[in-house]
């Protein structure tokens, strides 16, 4: 596991031999932005998703189409394309793949143990609660039925029952009383969801939540070849439901010190992992007063999108400069800003259409991403607003405002 040496050139894509080229496994809302940065930079960009148009592919210079779990195909595209950096934009990719690759010598962003950590949430919670010592919900392992029940008894009610692997909440199940019969079906519920064959899940207190916070650490290669870590001022936000991001500001108005520990902990979890390139280090902060580690994305996060406003340069262009050895200085807050995405609940429209775009856009301080997904399904998110102001309260009620005129609808 190596990090890339500091860049000093960058040749014309497409044209050159060996052009500073990024190829991203997954290509939603994040990794179209990091391939705009990409772009803009002078890279080659290819972009692998399971299924065509997906919102990256349209400002990419070639496209893949493969399942991303399918191991074979994956190394074959990377050995034909030999990348500068490869960048997982989504956890769900065939790790043992990437381990290979990483052993060939391929740059994998940011690293392949750091993927396979995250998209594990047995592993990471090994990782963050018993390797770091960091503070988590209360927590227990089960694979069967009797497992859960004991878990849950262990942890305490309410409780959550959630897949070993999944994605986008999918899975997650909440008990309330202590039932044998209701853990069983909850049982059942997470692993039908689970990503492969596993029969493990993980059984997390279930905490009041006074809010949320996104650190965005990040690790680059300084200009004698070491690896430096900082961090952005952490993204406060709030979930859609239970499990998706609907709003994110920046900065928080939360008091100094538990920013700093946030911080703090966000910046240890990217070192422990290691690399170079944005980590995404989700807290919980709950009415009791904990700051709890919950998540790590390695990867740009969702909840960063409001940083293409609020910050001298976005956690995409942080990224995308990390990831082939490019310098990253700390990057000034310029202005206070929100985001808050939209979602549909239509199931299986084919090219849908934003409505409502022209009165958001006349909002003053209010711009949109449109990410060109070219089909729904419930719970899908379709675009994002992204405000400024003078204030996050007055930049968060242009944001809300705006998201409340946008409707996806069939084309």
């Amino acid at each position: 596991m190596g990090v890339p040496e500091p860049l000093d050139a960058i040749p014309t894509p497409l044209y050159s031999r060996r052009p500073v080229k990024i190829l991203l496994l997954g290509g939603g809302e994040l990794g179209k932005e990091v391939a705009i940065e990409a772009q803009r930079l002078g890279f080659e960009v290819v972009v692998v998703d399971r299924y065509d148009w997906a919102p990256a592919m349209h400002v990419a210079h070639r496209r893949y189409v493969v399942s991303l779990l399918d191991c074979g195909a994956i190394k074959a595209i990377v050995r034909r394309e030999e990348p500068t950096a490869i960048i997982p934009e989504i956890e769900a990719v065939c790790v043992d793949a990437l381990i290979e690759l990483e052993e060939e010598g391929y740059n994998i962003v940011p690293n392949a143990k750091a993927v396979a950590i995250a998209m594990n949430r047995i592993e990471l919670r090994r990782f963050a609660a018993e390797k770091l010592g960091l503070p988590t919900t209360r927590y227990a392992f089960a694979e069967n039925e009797d497992e859960a029940y004991e878990a849950c008894e262990k942890v305490g009610y309410p409780c959550l029952l959630k897949p070993e692997m999944s994605s986008s909440g999918h899975g997650h199940v909440k008990v309330n009383v202590s039932d044998k019969k209701r853990v069983a079906e909850a049982y059942r519920y997470a692993v039908s969801h689970a990503r492969g064959a596993s029969r493990r899940v993980i059984v997390e207190e279930y905490v009041q939540l006074e809010t949320e916070f996104t650190v965005l650490a990040y690790r680059y290669v300084s200009g004698d070849g070491r690896v430096e870590t900082d961090a952005l001022p952490p993204v406060e936000h709030w979930r859609y439901g239970e499990f998706h991001y609907i709003e994110s500001w920046q900065p928080s108005e939360r008091p100094s010190e538990l920013l700093e520990r946030a911080v703090e902990i966000g910046k240890r979890v990217a070192d422990a992992l290691g690399g170079v390139g944005v980590f995404g280090v989700e807290l919980l902060y709950t009415k009791d007063g904990r700051l709890l580690f919950s998540e790590v994305a390695p990867r740009p996060h969702d909840t960063g999108l409001v940083t293409l406003k609020s910050m001298e340069l976005s956690e995409f262009a942080i990224h995308a400069r990390a990831s082939v050895g490019l310098p990253v200085p700390r990057p000034k807050l310029v202005t206070p800003a929100a985001s808050y995405a939209v979602y549909t609940d239509l199931e299986g429209i084919w090219a849908p259409k934003v409505h409502g775009v022209y009165g958001a856009l006349s909002i003053q301080g209010v711009d949109i991403r449109v990410f060109g997904k070219p089909v729904t399904y419930k719970g899908r998110r379709m675009a994002v607003v992204l405000a400024t102001g003078l204030t996050v309260s007055e930049a968060r009620e242009k944001a809300r405002k705006a998201a409340q005129m946008l409707r996806v609808a069939p084309g």
